[in-house]
Formats: structure tokens, sequence, C-alpha cells
């Protein structure tokens, strides 16, 4: 007896539509057979799904069994075939005596009493099965709400095998998971660090805040504690919303990691990562015999902070320049290659010694060149903003909280970010994404800015990727101010934020 049930499998965070076959012969020793290249996950979940459907009541067969996995050329990982493959036995029994199972897409985790447990990847699940047209998808209980995500998609939540071979026999009626609100979810989020927190560092802020608008990357010098990793921290609490579709391929990439916090339906703020620096190049860009997402993917839409980035390998930050320049990442494999998403925010921060001070004498300034030249001017070029963060005064520690707040930093964000969805031609191309071309018609510089970053091109020996950052950052610059035109103290501040060139 054959039976079939659909299911998905994930290729990197895309799903593709699996076909689990089950073939109960009727001669031959008795035996099971998975194939379709599953990993030992998969081998294992006969032995899960024998235990789920003899704890449960129903028979197992003991005639000799094959489970094909189709497409048979992908790699299959994960315990999410147990349940797809439970109901292909009990359809290939006749249990189930509908054919309600053909509009459904299953998926889930079976535990030795019948129970379903939690899978990753349900919110790519309902994806499939929105554009693949089929009715519905069961899931359990704890992936309900994330699935719900998906617009015009019936999410069945499901708690044990008893109560899903009930539904598809029409003994039980599950009801529906109510569709996610998202809208209202994301208006909810709420940043982690208010900059009114941060006491003094007024110029950073101000960094920050042109960070912000554009969507650039920035880079904080100074000694240890003077705030550098709390306003990284306070950074997504000034950038805008996250868009439905932005939350949508934020959580994709969550969830196919099995990430996306319990009960949660969607990654409603802006990711911000910070790995650690003994982090490998493939925690941070991706990587395994099956390509999952790194650091700079879950960083994707958000921020991806690397605190003491001198610490970092050298080889692991050079891997951060294909990223940074396409907003993607590209892992290559002798079976083919996978694409992740990674458009984020650079956040870096360092001392400018080893020993967490600034010099004040020459050997202490050769000691800071030194430490500043672990991170290669290729990558230096990619970073937008440079600035220092000096010690806070002791009147300011002890005195009242006065400085300008995430609200009112946001205020100016939205704003900026406002004229650049205008003039740019969307909210997907900030002015850190405009190309040399697309800046000699919207950064338009007046003749004394021209001669002003002429000068500092030359005395500087900035390089042409510095030339157009420069640009940018006073284009940023010229949209806090709503002015049209970009003028020469717009380029004269921008200049100031290239520290690293003028200190190499």
């Amino acid at each position: 007896m054959l039976a079939q049930v659909h299911s998905f499998v994930l290729q990197g965070i895309d799903p593709l539509a699996c076909e689990v076959e089950v073939d109960v012969a009727e001669l031959g020793l008795a035996k099971t057979t998975i194939v379709g290249l599953p990993d030992a996950a998969v081998k294992e979940s006969v032995e899960r799904v024998r235990s789920a459907m003899v704890n449960s009541g129903y028979p197992f067969p003991t005639a000799r069994l094959l489970v094909n996995l189709a497409p048979a050329d992908i790699r299959k990982e994960g315990p999410i075939f147990d349940l797809p493959i439970a109901v292909g036995l009990l359809l290939a029994g006749r249990v189930i005596q509908t054919e309600r199972h053909r509009k459904l897409l299953f998926a889930g985790e079976l535990a030795l009493d019948g129970r379903l447990r939690p899978i990753s990847g349900a919110i790519n699940l309902a994806l499939l099965a929105k554009e693949k047209s089929y009715h519905g998808v069961i899931v359990p209980v704890e992936n309900a709400r994330e699935a719900a995500a998906v617009d015009g998609v019936e999410v069945y939540p499901a708690d044990t095998l008893t109560s899903v071979v009930a539904f598809l026999n029409e003994q039980l009626e599950i009801e529906p998971q109510r569709p996610v609100d998202a809208d209202r979810l994301i208006a909810q989020a709420k940043a982690e660090v208010d900059f009114a927190e941060i006491r003094g560092q007024e110029s950073a802020k101000r960094a920050m805040v042109i960070a912000a608008a554009g969507a650039h990357n920035i880079l904080m010098i100074g000694p240890a504690g003077t705030g550098k990793t709390l306003m990284a921290k306070a950074l997504p609490g000034i950038l805008p919303p996250l868009a439905q579709a932005e939350a949508l391929e934020v959580t994709r990439i969550f969830s196919s990691l099995g990430r996306v916090p319990p009960g949660q339906a969607l990654m409603t703020a802006r990711p911000v990562r910070s790995p650690h620096h003994t982090a490998s190049g493939a925690a941070m860009i991706g990587g395994g015999i099956i390509p999952k997402p790194g650091e700079v993917s879950m960083a994707h839409h958000g921020v991806l902070f690397l605190d003491e980035m001198p610490e970092f390998p050298r080889g692991v930050l050079e891997t951060l320049r294909q990223p940074l320049e396409d907003g993607c990442v590209t892992i290559a494999r002798a079976h083919g290659s996978l694409r992740f998403p990674a458009r984020f925010m650079l956040v870096g921060a360092m001392n400018p010694t080893p020993k967490g001070n600034k010099p004040t004498d020459p050997v202490g300034q050769r000691e800071m060149e030194r430490y500043l030249a672990r991170i290669s001017g290729p990558l230096i070029d990619r970073i937008d903003i440079h600035v220092e963060v000096p010690p806070v005064p002791f009147r300011k520690l002890g005195g009242k909280a006065d400085g300008v707040d995430s609200a009112t930093m946001r205020g100016q964000v939205t704003a900026a970010r406002a004229m650049q969805t205008q003039r740019n031609g969307g909210p997907t191309r900030p002015n850190s994404a405009l190309s040399g071309k697309q800046l000699d018609k919207l950064a338009v510089l007046d003749e004394a800015g021209k001669r002003l970053l002429e000068q500092a091109m030359t005395e500087l020996g900035l390089s042409a990727r510095a030339y157009d950052k420069i640009r940018r950052v006073a284009r940023t610059i010229a949209d806090l101010e709503n002015a049209p035109a970009v003028a020469a103290h717009h380029v004269a501040e921008a200049v100031q934020y290239r520290l690293l060139d003028r200190v190499g």
C-alpha cells in the first residue's frame, strides 16, 4: 500500500516542497528503509514514529517499509519528518480514511508518547503553503503563532498524533490559529536602552544619528568605560521600525535556526548581534556541511556589533568585506552554493591600545598605530563613520542626565529617511546604498564643497571608496538639516568622520 504526504525541506532559508512517500509491502521480511539523503536524525525518526504510534493506540506495520523523501538529491535533516511519516503509515494502514491530507502540509517532531514537539522553520513552511496554494499547514502548537504570521494560510495547531488523526478523519475540528497582527506587534517593540541614559558623549550621539539616518557603518574609538557598548545597544531604538516584509524576512532566518523565542509570532525588533571575538569565520558568515546562516545573516535588517574589533582574528574580519559591499553572503559547496541575506549596519568599538587607554607619549602612539593596524585598510574603507568617544568628565557623570534622548533622535532619523525614500526611490535605498553614479546625481556638491573635498582627498590620501563614503555621509548630514543640496559644511563634517584615514 502506497501513501503520499506533503512536507518541506529547507535549503538554506528557502523552503522547498518535499513529498514523503510511504510504501508498505505485503511480502518480504520486516525491515524499514528511509531513502532520499536523510541525516541521522531523519533515520532515527522511524523509532520515534514506531513508539508514538503504538503508545497512541495505532498499529505499526510489521511488513517491509520503504520511506522515500523526494526530491532525492537534496539533503534532509532534523526531526520535522516524524509527523508526515506517521501520517503516511496511518494512511497506508487505512487508519486515516479521508483525502483531507492532500491539501495540507505537515511538519512536527514526535515524542515517544505521541506528543508533538516544536520544530525549526515553521514560518518557511507556511510561506511554501501560500506559494504552492495549499489549504493549510499542521504544525505543533508551539509553532502555530509563528506560522500564522503568513497571511492567507490556515494554520492548524496540533498537540498530539491522536488529534491529527481525528482531524484528518473529520472526527475532530481543530480551530485554526488566529492571524497575527504584524503591524501591532512591530509597533509594540521597545528599545533596550535609551540614549538619555548615556551621560555626555553628545558628539558621539550626533555620529550615531547620522549613522542611523543613512544606514551607515560606524566605528567608535575610545578608552574603556566611555559608553561605546551602551550606545551600540541604544542604536536600534532610533532606527526606523521594521516593515512587515522585513520582519518576515528576519523571522525566516531565525526560524530556520530554531531561534524564534517560544510563543513569539515574529521578530518585531531590529536584531542586534554581538558575537564574541573568539567567533570563527563559519560562525560569523555561515557554513557547515549543510550551510546555515551566520551572525551576519542573523543581523539582517539590524545591527552587527563587534566589541573590541581588533581582537577578532584578521581572517574573520576580512570575511565581512563581501556582505558589507553586496548585502548578502554566498557559501559555495561541492553540490552547489547558497545565498543568505546579510544587509546590516556594522557597529564596531575599540580601545586605542590593548591596555584600553589613550596614549600620551610617542611610545604609546606607536603602540596605538600597531593596534589600529590589526584592522585592514580595505575594511576601514567600508566603514563610513569613524568617531572618537572620549572619557566622560566627572561633572557629567555626577550631574543630571540632560542629553538628547532616543525619541528626539528617532524623530530626526525618521524625517531624514523620509527624504531619502522620496528622493532615492524607496525605503530600501538609504544613502549608504547609493552608487557613485547615483551620488553624482543625488549628492551634488557646491563649488566650495568640491574644493574642500579635493583638498581632503589630496592631504589625507583617501581612496576612491572613501571619496564616495564622504559624499554619502555628507548627503545624510544635509538630509538631517532638510537641505536639498550638499554644502561645504556638510562635507567638512563628513571628512571629520574619516578619523582612521587621518591617523594612518
